[in-house]
């Protein structure tokens, strides 16, 4: 895979953290799957991924309290 950013050639799998604001909450998702550039750092999910993560958001939306902390690999 090809880096969308520096252009960098070479990708590996990695995990991501990404925070997610809800009117005055966060919902924070640790352990991401995502391919990461080696070359910059910058860090992709698959469009599965990307799915997974709505669903995840918006059942979380659901028992929100100010702060939730998820873990991907628990619920995905």
């Amino acid at each position: 895979m090809r880096c969308f950013y520096c252009k960098g050639d070479s990708t590996v799998e990695s995990k991501a953290t990404d925070v997610f604001e809800f009117d005055s909450n966060l919902i924070i998702i640790r352990n991401i799957p995502c391919q990461e550039c080696e070359q910059c750092g910058e860090k992709f999910y698959t469009t599965e991924v990307v799915r997974e993560v709505e669903r995840i958001v918006n059942e979380a939306k659901k028992f929100i309290q100010e702060v939730s902390i998820i873990d991907y690999a628990k619920v995905a």
